[in-house]
């Protein structure tokens, strides 16, 4: 049965007051029941991915705690999705570490207050965003950008693992140098590293391909089989641990995270270091958009699942103070990860009250477990990363995008070059840029059709693709782009060489159908044609020109100088201009009528 809430209350926000208050307005105990059983499963799930991801972004292992604490709660707040989880994520911590390396060691006080110097940046970026509805600059990350992105970054992910797996020192921010320094460090080799961490990789690799499936052919249930598939690198860790720590492995070569300080993190505004700021900041904003395209995607994705939505500014606010929350308790920068949220979703969270139990069972572990990771191998970890980011690896979209359009493959294929050899930066900023430059010359040569009458019909078509009728003294032309600045020149030169092919017409309409937007130096081509015409015995027409573009043509004088009227369809323009024309094919269609049996008789 499906919700009788009204849409509005369905959708995660209301009309009135914080997104939360909808919620809690109808929370039950069963609803609470369902919450805090989708919490203890994603908590199990979240402890060893925060841990991996502060690894990874090359903070103290505590940190990627406090980021899953309380940026969980605050999100709930201000947050419109009720099955978001919140916290680290691969992506952001890589990239993290790739602005931050070159100036700090890692680990270092001044790299973790540049951390959360980061997430306050990227709060406050999230919120301006907000504030001034700025979300649809997130579509400049386009598809196809976005994905080479993934790919790319899940790879140097990958390699940057590497050295724990080894066991070896060395690192870098592009593949090239990751691939040099472990190639140098490979003599360093701890073969007992290496078979831990080898170990864990195939244990996490089959529980996370094999695992379900075996467990449902024995007669598990499914949620109880996705239940263990999903929580299965916490028994990995805790396995590898134990192992670890009776054998004394730590004292033979295997490097382990050693103590991890117990207890809440404290609230405190981060370093304010403006020189760093300004030089971080055009990272932190890279690191906003990304972080609310992936968060608002995976939104959306489960949003639909249950005939819900999400709101994307409301989303910049819940993102933006989530990401506050996290500066202010010393963590990483945080968006909605994508398997936090959908682990969260299939364990049938219902509201976000799931993610502040989430945040109470983290906060618990805190609390209370952190000695009991004292023996945990960074290579465990490592393992954990690379089989977390197997998921972001889209190769496939990588053949089916360029078989599809080249564009958008050349922009995809330079995206994932330029991040693996120039960095994380550098390769965002080339696929965006070649992507907006791409679609800039592709838009400067816009499809233009000459069109004609199919016969026996009021409809317009391609005269190089269907057989119509073409009426010598009219030349009709459709624009199927937007008349704006980079094409506007293209409009007169295609028009000025349809028409020395064409010396017998005596007036062009323009038929507007597929344009939604005519610029000022739309216009201004649009005077210069009219006015060649004009000045060679030639009509200049518009038909079929749609409402928004209409009202801005009102505020000019162009419409004052046309010949006629804006015609409503193509068809009435060329009744007008050529009635003799369309009487021929008002004949031939009566001619080829059926006979009534009536009129026969």
């Amino acid at each position: 049965m499906f919700s009788k809430r009204p849409h509005s209350e369905r959708s995660g926000h209301g009309s009135s007051g914080l997104p939360c208050r909808v919620w809690l307005r109808q929370y039950r105990p069963a609803t609470a029941a369902q919450d805090a059983l989708a919490a203890a499963i994603v908590t199990l799930l979240l402890i060893p991915q925060s841990l991996a991801y502060a690894l990874l972004a090359g903070v103290p292992l505590t940190l990627g705690l406090y980021a899953s604490l309380l940026p969980l709660v605050v999100y709930a707040i201000f947050g419109s999705s009720y099955y978001l989880s919140v916290g680290p994520a691969a992506v952001l911590s890589l990239m993290n570490m790739a602005v931050l390396q070159p100036l700090y060691p890692l680990g270092s006080p001044e790299f973790i207050a540049a951390s959360a110097l980061i997430a306050l940046l990227s709060g406050l970026i999230l919120l301006g965003m907000a504030r001034l509805r700025l979300g649809f600059l997130a579509n400049f990350l386009s598809h196809p950008v976005i994905s080479g992105f993934m790919t790319a970054s899940a790879l140097l992910i990958a390699f940057s693992q590497l050295k724990y797996l080894f066991g070896v020192g060395g690192g870098g921010d592009t593949l090239p140098r990751l691939l040099i320094s472990l190639w140098q460090h490979l003599p360093e080799t701890s073969g007992l590293t290496l078979l831990l961490g080898l170990s864990a990789l195939g244990l996490l690799y089959v529980i996370r391909t094999r695992l379900k499936a075996w467990l449902c052919r024995r007669g598990v249930s499914v949620f109880w089989a996705e239940t263990w598939a999903r929580t299965g690198p916490v028994w990995v860790l805790v396995l590898l641990t134990a192992l670890v720590a009776l054998l004394g492995l730590d004292q033979q070569g295997v490097r382990i995270v050693g103590a991890i300080p117990a207890g809440l993190p404290e609230l405190n505004l981060p370093p304010l270091d403006w020189d760093l700021a300004l030089h971080v900041f055009p990272a932190a904003v890279l690191l906003s958009l990304v972080g609310f395209v992936e968060s608002v995607s995976v939104g959306h994705t489960l949003a639909a699942r249950r005939r819900q939505r999400i709101n994307p500014d409301q989303e910049l606010v819940g993102l933006g103070a989530a990401n506050l929350a996290s500066a202010f308790s010393g963590g990483l920068a945080v968006t909605g990860g994508v398997s936090r949220s959908v682990a969260n979703f299939e364990a049938g969270a219902q509201t976000p009250m799931a993610g502040i139990m989430t945040a109470v069972g983290v906060a618990l572990s805190l609390a209370y477990l952190t000695p009991l990771l004292y023996y945990l191998p960074h290579a465990v970890l490592a393992a954990t990363i690379i089989i977390a980011v197997l998921g972001l690896m889209d190769f496939h979209s990588l053949r089916q995008t360029w078989h599809y359009s080249k564009h958008d493959g050349l922009a995809q294929w330079a995206t994932l070059i330029g991040v693996l050899a120039l960095g994380v930066e550098q390769g965002l900023l080339l696929g965006v840029g070649l992507s907006l430059v791409l679609f800039l010359g592709r838009t400067s040569r816009p499809h233009i059709a000459v069109v004609g009458q199919l016969p026996g019909s009021e409809h317009f078509r391609n005269i190089q693709r269907f057989a119509v009728q073409e009426s010598p003294l009219v030349l009709s032309l459709r624009l199927d782009e937007s008349l704006y600045f980079p094409n506007a020149r293209y409009l007169e030169d295609r028009v000025s060489a349809l028409l020395a092919e064409r010396p017998q017409v005596r007036h062009l309409v323009l038929m507007c159908s597929g344009v939604n937007l005519i610029d000022a130096s739309g216009l201004d081509s649009l005077e210069a044609i009219r006015f060649r015409l004009q000045e060679a015995g030639i009509a200049l027409h518009l038909s079929e020109v749609k409402g928004p573009v209409m009202d801005r043509l009102q505020r000019s004088e162009f419409l004052q100088r046309l010949s006629g009227p804006v015609f409503l369809s193509q068809y009435q323009a060329l009744c007008q201009l050529d009635p003799e024309f369309t009487a021929q094919t008002l004949a031939a269609r009566d001619a080829a009528r059926p006979i009534p049996l009536a009129a026969a008789e």
